[in-house]
C-alpha cells in the first residue's frame, strides 16, 4: 500500500543520494565517529527471523487500525516532492498465496499531476492475535502512459526476502519493529509515536488515532508519520523530517 511504504523510485533517488554522501564523508576528514544512530531500533540487533506459520494466520484483515475488508476503498490527495500527488487504495476480492498464507491482495495507484506513475498489488495478512503483515507487492511504475520498471517488487519467501508488520494487534507507546525485510531495497520501520490523538482530514474528523513513525535505513534522512484512524485506517501521511510532503485522506468508502 502506497501510505505504507515508500515508492521504489523515491528510494532509488534516496539510495543515490545517500552513497554520494557517504563517500564524501569518507574523502573528508575523519574524526573517528562511526555510523549515525538509526532513529527507529527494532531491537532485533540485525538478526531479523520472523517464525511464520501458515496455521497461525486468519483469512479476515479487521484491525480496527489497519481494517482491510474487501471492497473497502480510499482517496487520498496532497503534495510528494513537490508534486501534486492522488492516491487511490482498493482491497481487492483476490487472494494470493504467500509463503502458504492466503493473503489478501490491495491495489494502489498513485498519480502525480493526473498522470499515473505507479500500480501497485500489495499482500496483507493478519495473525490470529491481530497483527496485520506486510508480505510484499507487485509494482509496476509507468512514465508517459508507458511501463517503465518493476523494481519495487518483492516476495516474502523469495530471495532472502521476509515479512513484516505494519499494524500491531494492540499498539502501545515506544513498541518498534520491522514492516518489512528485502536486504537493501526493502527495510522500512515503524514505531509506536502516539496513541490517543486527534486529526482533522477533507474526509472529516477523527479521534483515538494511533501515529506510526517510520524511517528506512535506506533513506536515513527522512522521518515520516502515518495517521491511523479506528475503522479506517490511514488518514495522513506527513514528513517530518527530511522532506517536505502531506498526504491526505479525501474519500473512505467502507465495504458494502
Amino acid at each position: 500500500m502506497r501510505l505504507l511504504k515508500m515508492r521504489w523510485s523515491q528510494l532509488a533517488m534516496a539510495f543515490v543520494a545517500a552513497a554520494v554522501l557517504i563517500g564524501a564523508t569518507a574523502c573528508g576528514d575523519d574524526d573517528g565517529g562511526g555510523d549515525a544512530e538509526p532513529v527507529i531500533d527494532p531491537g532485533d540487533g540485525g538478526d531479523y527471523s520472523p517464525d511464520i506459520e501458515p496455521a497461525d494466520f486468519v483469512d479476515t484483515i479487521d484491525n480496527p487500525y489497519l481494517p482491510l475488508l474487501p471492497g473497502s476503498r480510499w482517496v487520498y490527495e496532497g503534495i510528494e516532492d513537490g508534486e501534486t500527488e492522488r492516491v487511490e487504495v482498493e482491497v481487492t476480492d483476490e487472494r494470493r498465496e504467500v509463503m502458504g498464507i492466503s493473503a489478501v491482495v490491495v491495489r494502489d495507484t498513485v498519480y502525480e499531476d493526473g498522470e499515473l506513475i505507479e500500480d501497485t498489488f500489495d499482500w496483507f495478512a493478519q495473525d490470529v492475535d491481530g497483527n496485520v503483515w506486510y508480505l510484499g507487492e507487485d509494482s509496476r511504475e509507468y512514465e508517459d502512459g508507458e511501463l517503465v520498471g518493476t523494481e519495487g517488487s518483492w516476495e516474502a519467501g523469495v530471495d532472502g526476502a521476509l515479512p513484516g508488520i505494519v499494524m500491531l494487534a494492540d499498539p502501545a507507546v515506544g513498541d518498534a519493529y520491522r514492516q518489512e525485510y528485502y536486504e537493501g531495497e526493502a527495510e522500512d520501520l515503524g514505531e509506536v509515536h502516539q496513541v490517543g490523538a486527534s486529526q482533522t482530514v477533507p474526509a472529516g474528523d477523527f479521534e483515538e488515532i494511533v501515529i506510526i513513525r517510520e524511517w528506512n535505513p535506506l533513506e536515513p534522512d527522512v522521518v515520516e508519520d502515518k495517521y491511523h484512524a479506528q475503522g479506517v485506517g490511514v488518514v495522513l501521511e506527513v514528513k517530518v523530517e527530511g522532506e517536505d510532503g502531506r498526504v491526505e485522506l479525501i474519500e473512505f468508502t467502507p465495504p458494502s
